[in-house]
């Protein structure tokens, strides 16, 4: 009897011990950000560490992608998974059989990692799961779009001022008019492009459409200086070079984030707009104080005097 207990004991040892054994993992999580993704398969209990007695498949959904026979030194991938490998080959040996994929391959799913070591063998699975396609954080796309279009209001608003105090020539009207409308137009084509999900070069566009037409508005903001004023106070000069060292500001935080994802530099973006949002914020309430106070005159305003009778 002893000797029967003895050798199913015996048997389940043997057993378990042909199956190896796996770290799990949660899954992975891909990001826009991601040009590569990788599907972790750890194995915790090889005994050879010997690669060329192993061999690794990886499948997805059922079918096989990629396989590597490590007697033979031979791969197999999917055509529709050209860039499957191995994380690290030499690492095998040590019971990494990682996969690595492009991430424009890399479909949402479930991923299973198949190893054997000579007689022993076990499997585990991997979810790859798509996070967060947004480019920028959204406070961040929010607080770029925000100051944005406070640029542009209080643009319109400085012109509706000068349209309803001043005579202003038609033609040199119709010019800030137009030129403020292709800074709108650009910005609302840019906000469209920006605010979509990943990390394209229609995001990148966007981002740009956002931040450079906003030069257009040093430009305006000086013609619309010369409307009100007959000679350009100092004041105006400063306000105008503020303007410019904003814009300087976000031109700069563009360069730097165009070319990242996540963008590292966004507070410089960021940082730009605002300086240019108080420039012009400030420019619109120079005007209107100016105006109480009588100072201003437009170059073709006329006062009528009435005479006593």
């Amino acid at each position: 009897m002893w000797l029967l207990a003895a050798w199913v004991l015996l048997s389940a040892v043997g057993a378990g011990s042909a199956q190896l054994i796996f770290n799990e993992t949660d899954g992975v999580e891909r990001t826009a950000c991601n040009k590569t993704v990788i599907l972790p398969c750890y194995v915790a209990n090889l005994k050879e560490h010997n690669s060329s007695v192993m061999f690794v498949t990886w499948k997805k959904q059922g079918k096989r992608i990629f396989s590597f026979d490590g007697a033979r030194h031979q791969f197999f991938r999917d055509p529709a998974f050209p860039s499957a490998n191995l994380v690290s080959q030499e690492n095998l040996s040590k019971g990494i059989a990682s996969l690595m994929l492009n991430s424009a391959e890399a479909d949402a799913g479930n991923y299973s990692c198949e190893v054997t070591e000579s007689s022993r063998e076990g499997v585990t699975r991997v979810e790859l799961r798509n996070g967060s396609g947004s480019w920028f954080l959204l406070l961040e796309s929010a607080v770029i779009i925000v100051l944005l279009f406070l640029v542009i209001i209080f643009c319109w608003a400085q012109l509706s001022v000068i349209a309803l105090k001043c005579e202003v020539a038609s033609q040199k009207k119709m010019g800030m008019i137009a030129a403020g409308f292709i800074f709108t137009v650009a910005a609302v084509v840019g906000t469209v492009l920006f605010v979509q999900d990943g990390y394209t070069p229609r995001n990148q566009a966007g981002l740009g459409l956002i931040i450079v037409p906003a030069l257009i508005s040093v430009p305006l903001q000086y013609l619309m200086f010369g409307v009100v004023f007959d000679s350009l106070p100092q004041t105006t000069y400063a306000l105008i070079g503020l303007q410019i060292l904003g814009y300087i500001i976000a031109v700069v935080g563009f360069a730097l984030c165009v070319s990242a994802c996540p963008p590292l530099h966004a507070p410089v973006v960021i940082a730009g707009l605002a300086i240019m949002a108080i420039a012009v914020l400030l420019s619109l309430a120079y005007e209107c104080i100016m105006e109480l106070q009588s100072y201003v005159r437009c170059e073709k305003y006329t006062v009528v005097h009435t005479p006593w009778p």
